[in-house]
Parts: C-alpha cells; structure tokens; sequence
C-alpha cells in the first residue's frame, strides 16, 4: 500500500491516495489542486490547492505535505524512469501554505496526465514517512481519499471503511472488504455461495473471469454485468528490425494483418468480452481519432500481396517461398492466457491457408516481456499501455529498447517516426501536437508492425440493486465513492 512503490494493487491505492489532478473524459479536471498555471514556455505549472482537506490521520493537506511527497518520489527517479515526466522534474517549490510550483527542465505535454496517474504522484500523510523517506518503507497508509484502509492480512483480505470527513462528501458504501482468490472457478464459487458479491477486471490480458460462469451468474437474475468503454488493445507486436525474419518486411505484415478474422476471435474465442480492433487505439483514446486506411480480413487481398511481393507457393509445399527461403516464422503467447492459446492455434491455422508457417510457443509473461526488449522474436501477443497511460506511453515506448524499439527500429521512416514523437512530448500548441499524433499513428499503421486484435474494458459483476456503476480513465481503478444500493 506504499503509493510510491509498485508492488501494491493500484484498485486499492486508488481508493486511499489521491493526485493533484484527475483525468476525465472531459480532459484533466481539478482533484486535489483547484487550479493550475502553466507558463509561456511550458516548464513552470503552479498547483493552487483545496484548502479543506485533511489526511487519514488528521494531518493537513498543504504545500508543504506536496513538496515533501514530491521529492521523496524523485529521490528514488530510477525506479520511475518509465514515467518521462520523473525525468523532467527539477525542482518542487512551495509559495504559500496552498500554493507549489513544479519546474521541470523543458516543456513537457503529457505532466498533468502523469500526475493523474494512479501512482507514484499521489499523496501521503508526512507522518508515515520513515525517516523523511518512502523509498525503504513507511508506517503508515493515511491518504486524503474516500476510504480509509482498516485492515490488512496480507494475501488473504483488505478491509476499507469509508472516510467521514471526505472533502468530496462521505461515500454511500460505509464497508468495502476485498478478498484474495485465484482467477476462475473459485471467484465463481465464492460468488455462487455469497462469499463476495462484487468483481471486476483490472484488464491485462490474462483470463480472470470465465465468461460461461460469468453468465451464469448474469442468468440469476441476482447479478448485473457493466462493461466500460475500450480501455486498451490487444495486439501482436511485429519484430521490424530483424533482417534475418520474412516479417521485417511490410508486405508480409499486412498479409498477417488481412488474413487474421477479428471478428471470429472477439465473438468466438472472448465470447464477446472483447471488441473488434482495427486500429492500435480505439478511437475514443485522446488523439486516436484519425482517419486510416482500411485493411479488413480479406485472404485474396493477403494472397495477392505475398505474390505481389515475390512469395510463391508452389506445388505441395508448406509455406509459400522466395529465394529459397520459407516464409516461415514464430509467434510466441502468455502461457497462462487459455484465450491467448486459442487466439494464436486460430490465426497459426488462417497463415497456412495463405502459405505462412507459423510456429506457435507458450512462455510466461516475463520471458516474453525479456523477448521483446532483447529483439528475439518474430511475432508476440502483447497490449497498448492502456487509459490514462495512452497514446503518451505507448507511443514513448516506440523508442525504448525495453519495449517498442525492435518493433518500429525496422520500417523505412523510423527517423522520421521519432523525430514526431520527440516533438510530440514537448509541443505546447493543441493543433500541432493533434496533427503530430495523426502522422504518428499513420506511419506504424501504415507500416503493419501493431496488428490489432481486440480492445479490452473493464468487466464489472455487481449486485443488481447496486447503482452508480461508472468508470475513470484507467483500467486499473473503479470509483467505489459514486456507488449506492437502492
């Protein structure tokens, strides 16, 4: 429950800490902070903060308690060097008792989405701090939101209570317990006997509710069944760098990308969990909504550009040829994702109507994690970042050798794709930055290197007498305060 470690569950920190600012579908709203400033030169933001808000432990919430959670983050700045904005940061000032200035080294647009963010950027009571630090531990979880964190058995529950004197006003759920329990069938049982009454996904891409249990229980007539807008996408990563793989070539991405029937996969395979994705954003990611050219699942269109290319199937052979090398390569899946399985069986079976090989291979997520950071690969099941971390982080991670690096180094106008994506992160005008993501987008839609599969939400399982069900900008947090039962 450290909000400036990784370790913890972000639903539940979520619910204890909060940001200087909230991300909406309106845009970024005052949380914590009333109002902000930015300077001409986009360096300098100027936080004015809620002057009626009190920690856990009494506390108050002040510049000061900013200033202190704000440097103890950066004095640990390796451990959040995937978040840009903790390279950014120069220095935290405070004003006056309700007033902070943060001074960065150079304009950087994405600020107050990373100070959104579930964590690190969140606030916690001085008083928890160890030796004027959290890096090495704290004693304490007094945040200043909606509930208080009352109890704790490690790995066997949570018990959080709500906060009377929440500045937001007092939630209408007084209890919230959160149990630990293993995906699938035992979360269905638990849920069958009563033992818990609400669930939710935290959408990753692994398998956590099983869709025939999870009508079942939709079936009684006891339970209601909320889905979010899409939250991220699901997508096979193509390995562009490698000169050795038949898939550093454009051609023979998009003939994957053609022959791969989405529709199959989102209303066979995830039973409908999931939605067809055609492009690596759903639109209603901030700056996705750009026109790109369609490439549906059509096995002539994906024939026709293999040959186009100089593939050639020939007579009794396997995988299609060209130079005497075989169009063949691997796919590699989460070998704890059943859905993922079936996905790569599926779309192995579609490439060898077209001439493709393709050899599928089961890994756990931190060897394929490790693939796509070394370049070992051809092909790979992984997902964008997700709300609120997109399109910003996914698209930084197109240069970072631990993530996208392989993947976009490869295609013919990589310069060009990172020189709009460095000006991207630091234009301070609307239209240019809108217009700089639509080139973006274009490029590594254009050079078939993220083929989309699906687009996840978040799944909730609610008593059917339980009102306000609403989602935030984030897959990984559920607005628990805005809940009530008739």
């Amino acid at each position: 429950m450290n909000p400036h470690l990784y370790a913890g569950s972000m639903p539940a920190q979520g619910m204890v800490y909060e940001s200087l600012v909230e991300n909406t579908e309106e845009g970024i709203q005052p949380l914590l902070a009333e109002s902000w400033e930015i300077s001409d030169d986009g360096k300098v933001y100027t936080f004015h903060l809620r002057e009626d808000v009190e920690f856990h432990d009494g506390e108050p919430f002040n510049a000061d308690a900013v200033k202190k959670n704000i440097e103890a983050v950066q004095r640990n700045v390796d451990l959040h060097s995937w978040i840009k904005l903790s390279q950014k940061i120069v220095e935290c000032n405070v004003i006056d008792e309700y007033t902070v200035e943060l001074v960065l080294s150079e304009a950087y647009y994405p600020t107050l989405v990373e100070l959104s963010m579930t964590r690190p950027y969140v606030f916690l009571s001085p008083n928890d701090f160890t030796n004027e630090e959290t890096k090495d531990g704290v004693n304490g979880y007094h945040g200043t939101g909606p509930y208080i964190l009352t109890e704790h058995v490690k790995d066997n529950y949570a018990t959080f209570e709500a906060n009377e004197n929440y500045w937001g006003g007092e939630p209408s759920i007084k209890k919230i317990t959160a149990k630990v329990l293993p995906a699938g069938e035992t979360t269905f049982l638990a849920l069958q006997k009563g033992e818990v009454n609400f669930i939710f996904t935290d959408d990753r891409g692994t398998d956590s509710i099983d869709v025939e249990a999870m009508n079942q229980l939709i079936d009684t007539g006891e339970y209601q069944l909320v889905r979010s807008e899409a939250m991220n996408t699901k997508i096979i990563a193509a390995n562009s760098s490698n000169a050795e793989s038949p898939v550093s070539e454009t051609a023979v991405r998009e003939a994957i990308w053609h022959t791969i029937d989405r529709e199959t996969i989102a209303n066979d395979i995830l039973a409908g969990t999931e939605t067809v994705a055609d492009t690596l954003f759903s639109h209603n990611i901030h700056y996705a909504n750009v026109e790109l050219k369609d490439r549906g699942y059509d096995i002539e269109t994906a024939e026709a550009i293999l040959e186009q290319a100089g593939w050639t199937l020939e007579n009794e052979r396997n995988a299609r040829t060209k130079d005497g090398i075989p169009l063949a390569m691997n796919l590699y899946y989460d070998s704890n994702s059943s859905s993922q399985k079936t996905q790569a069986e599926f779309i192995q079976a579609s490439l060898r109507e077209i001439g493709i090989q393709l050899e599928i291979i089961g890994e756990e997520s931190t060897s394929i994690a490790n693939r796509r950071a070394t370049g070992d690969y051809d092909l790979l099941f992984n997902q964008t970042w997700g709300l609120a971390y997109d399109p910003q982080s996914t698209i930084a991670a197109f240069t970072s050798e631990s993530s996208y690096l392989h993947t976009t180094s490869g295609i013919n106008n990589a310069d060009e794709l990172y020189k709009k994506i460095e000006e991207v992160m630091i234009s301070t005008d609307e239209d240019t930055r809108a217009s700089l993501y639509a080139d973006i987008l274009t490029i590594v839609h254009d050079e078939a290197v993220f083929i989309p599969i699906s687009n996840g939400s978040v799944t909730v399982v609610a008593p059917h007498n339980l009102n306000g069900i609403s989602f935030k900008q984030t897959q990984f947090e559920l607005p628990f305060e805005f809940m009530y039962f008739e």
